[in-house]
């Protein structure tokens, strides 16, 4: 040591080390020098530190991992990504879904691609994703990579090549979604996905949600890019990212099985020479529709089998699928039709919805859409009594809870509740709960009808004004126990990043912790290597381990506090000025008591450290075989 300088930047003290291969805790220190693991075992000498940190009793693990988000546009806004950070995230995979950034803002030819891709798909608002536009300065993916050099990062980045904005950077925006692509077009296609990976992009990313559509005009009607692809174009692509054992990231054109069936196939070793990793949204219990996680897990099995040589993994999410709206702004909405043509206005234009839903020929397909099934003998009414139902919402007022709207008295009450409290007060005009309810009652028209004329009514009354929520998927525990501890599944489809006012999983990870800590440390062990290690090696990721030498990603997890967390509970609707907008987030207190990212502390017994936001702490990951050397890139 020069001129009395400690040994290690840093020690953890007596915690509980889960190593992330799975293997039970042992009780050791942990001592953190120039970024990495410099030693691990009991009883280390705490002189030899600048910094000590009592983890006695507390459990400390390798960073986490969150495998699906859209962070992309926040990274530039907000480099630090606190809302991942603070509960113990220090590696994001960006590019889900066939969109991102690796192509700059592409505004050629007055179009928007960064606006219009993400807008009603990820349910951003416009003026936060043209901030993020405005502040791009590349326009290609090698310099997509290296701007994050240049970026004070919370936690480390993983970019993949999304397809959508790949279609667009070869063949524009308007000819992306209106014709095929030429043969030299393909090929340009296929040479820059070759590229990526040549730069070291873990993978690449498509969708074929047939619900996600484009958000400026006159596009409003028209899906992504990416939804334009042939499945020959789909094959040709991937079989680059086959070819450099990279991961394909997809979404299953849901309302077509044979089509699902096709595309998944191409994870198949056996039909294509080689297995290719693939990762797929999602294997959740859908409320309206049991079949399809159990489908999923059929299919998984099918994939992965000896027959087929498939290496697919769905992703399952550990949280009940809460979902918020604002009137009909919601991802729900896009899966319908009729509710559909709502969100092609602008997020401001009221009156635009307005016009729309007072027209009598858009009443009537709404009535016809509620209705469907609940009455009379048909296909559709057995569907939804066997819980095969083609809607995801469920149409029923018990399952909608008001969060808040100008009536102050339903909020936190379902909308049966207030739909049987105005049937009551329009027989006798009592018991309104007060002067604001009494007037919100006279509004509707006497007698209000069915369920259905007294949702419709709320909407066109409230429009954005009416705040609900209600739960789509995952209301067992059980089933979602099960689907996170399945072998052929991986945890982590929380969506981070995106839908701001629509959903929050943010704390995804601590409710699989959470899950497993009910089971005992076996299997928490194990729940620590599914949200580390296991997804790490399925990326090619050198994070995800606490080992002497290995990247110092650290989290210490305060077990009492996680026993005690009510994911609920930690629910709040914040104003982010890095968006100058309103966020949905989830903010646990006490269960995260430290984050250690490439050895800098970036958050301590609950807030963020001085260097936070100041100090890059995170670096862009390029897949592990990667290599830059002398200005050139290879793989080795």
């Amino acid at each position: 040591m020069d001129g009395g300088r400690k040994a290690w930047d840093g020690l953890f003290r007596n915690a509980w080390v889960f190593d992330g291969s799975g293997a039970p805790p042992q009780r050791a220190d942990v001592a953190v020098c120039d970024g990495r693991i410099a030693a691990i075992g009991p009883g280390l000498d705490p002189a030899q530190a600048q910094r000590v940190i009592d983890a006695d009793g507390q459990w400390l693990m390798p960073g986490l991992l969150d495998i699906h988000t859209h962070f992309d546009l926040e990274v530039e806004v907000e480099p630090q990504l606190p809302e991942a950070v603070r509960h113990g995230t220090t590696t994001v995979v960006v590019a889900n879904c066939s969109l991102g950034l690796a192509y700059g803002a592409q505004r050629r030819d007055g179009a928007d691609p960064i606006v219009d891709c993400f807008a009603r798909v990820e349910n951003v608002p416009k003026h936060v994703l043209r901030k993020v536009a405005d502040r791009v300065d590349w326009q290609d993916s090698a310099d997509y990579l290296e701007h994050f050099d240049r970026l004070p990062l919370g936690p480390n980045v993983v970019p993949m090549i999304p397809h959508s904005m790949l279609r667009i950077e070869v063949m524009g925006l308007k000819d992306s979604v209106s014709r095929d692509p030429t043969e030299d077009e393909l090929a340009r296609m296929e040479a820059l996905v070759e590229k990526g990976m040549r730069e070291g992009y873990v993978g690449f990313s498509t969708d074929a949600l047939p619900f996600h559509y484009l958000a400026n005009a006159p596009n409003t009607h028209k899906q992504i890019p990416t939804q334009f692809a042939s499945f020959a174009e789909l094959k040709r692509l991937t079989a680059v990212v086959r070819r450099w054992g990279r991961v394909w990231q997809a979404t299953p054109p849901k309302d077509d099985k044979l089509a699902v069936f096709r595309n998944f196939l191409l994870t198949s070793g056996r039909l294509y020479g080689r297995p290719l990793k693939t990762t797929a949204v999602a294997a959740i219990d859908v409320t309206t529709n049991r079949s399809i996680v159990r489908l999923g897990l059929i299919l998984s099995r099918l994939l992965n089998s000896r027959l087929l040589r498939g290496v697919f993994r769905f992703q399952a999410l550990s949280a009940p699928f809460k979902v918020w709206s604002d009137g009909v702004v919601t991802p729900i909405a896009e899966e319908v039709p009729v509710l559909r043509r709502l969100n092609e206005c602008e997020l401001e234009d009221r009156a635009g919805r307005a016009a729309i839903m007072a027209d009598p020929a858009w009443q009537a397909e709404f009535r016809r859409m509620w209705m469907r099934g609940k009455q009379g003998f048909s296909l559709a009414r057995l569907k939804r009594w066997l819980r095969m139902d083609d809607n995801v919402l469920t149409r029923d007022l018990r399952d909608m809870t008001i969060d808040r709207c100008p009536v102050p008295d339903w909020s936190g009450e379902t909308m049966q509740a207030v739909y049987e409290r105005l049937q009551r007060w329009q027989q006798d005009a009592q018991g309104a709960r007060s002067s604001a309810e009494a007037e919100a009652f006279a509004s509707f028209p006497a007698p209000v009808g069915d369920d259905c004329a007294f949702f419709l009514h709320l909407l066109r009354r409230y429009d954005t004004e009416l705040r609900w929520w209600t739960v789509t998927a995952n209301r067992d525990p059980e089933t979602i126990r099960r689907l996170l501890f399945h072998p052929l599944l991986l945890p982590g489809f929380n969506d981070s990043g995106a839908h701001l006012t629509n959903m929050a999983f943010y704390d995804g990870n601590l409710r699989t912790l959470r899950i497993a800590q009910q089971d005992g440390l076996e299997r928490v062990a194990q729940a620590v290597r599914r949200l580390t290690q296991e997804p790490a090696e399925f990326f090619g990721l050198d994070v995800g381990t606490v080992a002497v030498g290995a990247r110092a990603d650290l989290v210490v997890v305060d077990p009492e506090a996680l026993r005690r967390y009510d994911p609920d509970a930690s629910v709040e609707y914040v104003y982010r000025d890095a968006f100058a907008h309103h966020q949905l987030v989830n903010r646990p207190q006490g269960v995260v008591r430290q984050v250690m990212i490439g050895g800098h502390l970036a958050w301590h017994e609950g807030r963020y450290t001085d260097a936070f936001g100041r100090e890059r702490m995170g670096r862009v990951l390029r897949e592990r075989h990667h290599v830059v050397n002398a200005g050139l890139t290879a793989a080795v």
